[in-house]
């Protein structure tokens, strides 16, 4: 804990959304800034050491993702020291605000960005679009964004059926085609599932020199959840903020995938759906013998008696 940080571990849980929403203003203004931008919008700066770690986020993920119903930055920014800029939404808008606009064009005109050694934009899906789109804001940032969307422009991505009520939002304008904003960052991580067709269309059009586009197949479409789930999104911030996030030191905290039962129940999924019983016997026994988890160890057994009944021929043993 950072000397003077302790009433960032306040519990904002259960609060009506107008107490919350208060809460948080007087949070931020002990430590930095609260600045309302209209009634779907504000934001707080927590300002502490030279590393800044901008996020977007909505109100409904603080809610459900924290336990305390704080942002996920103030975890980072109690324990590592860093200084914490969040912009919240009611709901998903993907900030296409003109106050949103004005905000970050006060900020460029302060030099706010400028007094910081290291700035990281993070999002996931519209504020991951967020996070590359307003990146522009800072040149040299790095930027972490899962599941994000380049544009909702019809022109550009009528392929894209899930948010039809944005189809009159502007998407043209100042900070609008996320993958050309981050033609001013150092580097960008997209982190997508393959397997799912609209994020990876989306991610396609992220390729850039500056990019890297990491691939987590069977994730689903909750990464970022999984991704909590499985304790690696703080290190993965944590690296992007020292500049040590690489494509090999994504993979080596990923493998924390092998325990998280999210993924694994995805995995039963997909090799029932392709009826590959000797690749679900390997899986269901490497579980096994790694976990407790009586389902798939039951489910081993089961596939024993089908061996045995002449069906398909078991994996050997070690």
């Amino acid at each position: 804990m950072q000397d003077g940080l302790e009433n960032l571990e306040e519990s904002l849980a259960g609060l009506p959304p107008e107490q919350w929403r208060q809460r948080m203003a007087a949070l931020a203004e002990q430590h930095g800034m609260y600045q309302s931008l209209g009634d779907r919008h504000f934001a707080t700066f927590i300002d502490q050491d030279n590393t800044l770690l901008v996020t977007f986020e909505t109100i409904q993920g603080i809610q459900n993702l924290s336990d305390q119903a704080q942002p996920l930055g103030f975890d980072l920014v109690r324990n590592l020291g860093w200084s914490h800029l969040c912009l919240v939404s009611d709901g998903d808008t993907w900030f296409r605000e003109d106050r949103v606009y004005g905000f970050f064009d006060q900020l460029i005109d302060d030099g706010f960005f400028e007094e910081f050694e290291k700035v990281v934009f993070y999002g996931a899906g519209p504020c991951g679009y967020s996070a590359a789109a307003f990146s522009v804001a800072a040149p040299g940032a790095t930027v972490v964004a899962i599941q994000p969307q380049a544009t909702l422009d019809p022109q550009m991505s009528e392929w894209d059926d899930r948010f039809v009520e944005m189809r009159n939002t502007s998407f043209t304008d100042r900070y609008g085609y996320a993958p050309e904003m981050l033609d001013a960052a150092d580097h960008a991580f997209v982190l997508y599932d393959p397997r799912e067709q609209l994020d990876a269309m989306h991610a396609t059009l992220f390729a850039r020199s500056n990019v890297t586009r990491l691939r987590l197949p069977d994730m689903g479409d909750t990464l970022q959840t999984r991704l909590i789930e499985m304790e690696a999104l703080y290190p993965i911030l944590s690296l992007a903020g020292a500049g040590k996030l690489t494509g090999q030191r994504f993979w080596q905290l990923y493998r924390a995938r092998r325990t998280n039962m999210a993924y694994l129940r995805r995995m039963v999924a997909k090799l029932d759906d392709q009826d590959r019983p000797y690749l679900m016997a390997l899986l269901c026994r490497n579980v096994a013998e790694r976990m407790r988890a009586p389902r798939f160890r039951r489910r081993y057994q089961k596939l024993e008696k089908r061996a045995a009944a002449g069906e398909f021929a078991m994996p050997p043993e070690h």
